[in-house]
């Protein structure tokens, strides 16, 4: 789980698992071990990605999330892919794709097969449907469900979130 003692300290999140292969690590979390990840109040603006290897609308829009991570690297923006996969498929297909896509945004799996436990702590409003995107800082929170058509619309919502 996760522990904070002050403020100031960063908050410990546990892995269920890590899965190793052909040199990538990818951490998987189940829900509650997860959930943190979308409640940070720091200096950091979070943009957490819910997709799937086998979602199309996923795969065709992961490319603006790896340019938004490039560009703003530098400027306490965190691009977090969470990747919806089955747990079987990490090694042999989530892994792999990871390595011929050349992601380098931070990619976790979540590991929790009870999503109607947890999709509306998510947000509300979520159906359920992928791709999500979750945009956050302590200023500002927007909850997107659907695929971004352009590099551009995914920039301005984060400059949306940016700017409060």
């Amino acid at each position: 789980m996760f522990s904070q003692k002050n403020s100031h300290e960063q908050v410990k999140l546990d892995p269920i698992n890590e899965y190793r292969k052909d040199g990538t690590t990818v951490k998987s979390y189940d829900f509650n071990s997860f959930e943190p990840y979308l409640h940070k109040s720091d200096d950091t603006t979070y943009v957490i990605n819910f997709w799937a290897t086998w979602c199309l609308p996923c795969v065709k829009e992961l490319p603006y999330f790896e340019q938004l991570n490039q560009k703003y690297k530098n400027q306490n923006v965190k691009v977090i892919l969470v990747s919806l996969d089955l747990p079987k498929k990490v090694e042999t297909n989530l892994i792999p794709f990871i390595k011929k896509k050349n992601l380098k945004s931070e990619v976790i799996h979540l590991n929790d097969p009870d999503a109607n436990a947890w999709i509306e702590k998510v947000d509300k409003g979520w159906s359920g449907s992928i791709p999500a995107t979750v945009i956050y800082n302590k200023k500002g929170r927007m909850f997107i469900e659907d695929s971004y058509s352009s590099f551009k619309e995914l920039e301005e919502e984060l400059l949306t979130i940016i700017k409060k």
